[in-house]
């Protein structure tokens, strides 16, 4: 398949080869963001589109939610290891295809909900905005959605995650030849993106909050599943070891053995068509 003009091929391509990790410690969509938008939908959807869905963490949580769910991701490993839980899931509602945002294999105001799970600011907005307009129906519901990095868990923590990040940023900027890197965009700027493209008639921003438990090895996990950590061991695979071994201590010996309550803070930014 071709990349439809207005994507990056290094968009595509940052999660490449590492789909299980970033499955396996990544959160769930929290529940809460399905029970808003089908409270603004005002009845249980019939087609959900989950686009740049991933592994699926977004995808799997409307099971039993929508009559149908279609997940759509251009990466081949991420979707992979979509379509291999959703077959020990024994689901048979959920489907997932390989496609773009602005390019969808979707009839015309067929949608009654499309959902961007962290992943709208990897997306060319104005065109992205222009083939949701086509394929939501009147009155659908479309939603950005993205949590805070990082997690709420204590300052001691989140200082650890902060270094390790910034060491990382460091080392993209002198490893990546500029201009050559994927293109993220501001999160921040996802609900004038939405006022502006003049697609909806109503819009504003919620604030939700998800939890989990946690220990050492996911707090650590959760870390290394960010994309510019991964783009940075891909180029060059000693580069980060000295930061992510000091970050992997400190941890350890933070956590101590215990099991602590993460919060994911989540920025929905919704859009009514």
């Amino acid at each position: 398949m071709n990349i439809p003009a207005g994507n990056r091929q290094e968009n595509v391509e940052r999660f490449t080869g590492f789909a299980a990790l970033y499955d396996q410690y990544r959160p769930e969509a929290p529940r809460a963001v399905l029970q808003i938008l089908e409270s603004y939908l005002g009845r249980k959807p019939r087609l959900v589109m989950d686009i740049g869905c991933g592994t699926g963490l977004s995808t799997m949580v409307w099971n039993g939610h929508a009559e149908r769910v279609i997940g759509v991701e251009p990466n081949d490993g991420m979707r992979d290891q979509a379509e291999a839980k959703l077959r020990s899931s024994g689901a048979d509602t959920i489907s997932f295809v390989k496609g773009f945002s602005n390019q969808l294999e979707a009839a015309d105001e067929s949608a009654d909900i499309i959902t961007c799970s962290q992943s709208f600011h990897w997306m060319e907005p104005v065109s992205t905005l222009k083939e949701i307009q086509r394929v939501l129906k009147p009155g659908g519901v479309f939603a950005a959605y993205d949590c805070d990095w990082p997690p709420v868990i204590g300052w001691q923590l989140e200082q650890e995650y902060a270094r390790l990040i910034a060491a990382g940023d460091e080392l993209l900027a002198q490893l990546e030849t500029p201009g050559s890197g994927a293109v993220k965009r501001d999160k921040e700027k996802h609900l004038s993106v939405l006022r502006e493209s003049g697609v909806f008639r109503y819009t504003r921003e919620i604030v939700c909050h998800h939890q989990e438990e946690c220990d050492a090895e996911r707090f650590i996990g959760l870390a290394l599943s960010q994309g510019g950590l991964q783009t940075v061991m891909k180029l060059h695979p000693d580069a980060l070891a000295p930061a992510r071994e000091s970050f992997e201590a400190s941890v350890r010996d933070l956590f101590d053995g215990s099991r602590r309550p993460l919060r994911f803070g989540y920025r929905m930014r919704i859009g009514i068509k």
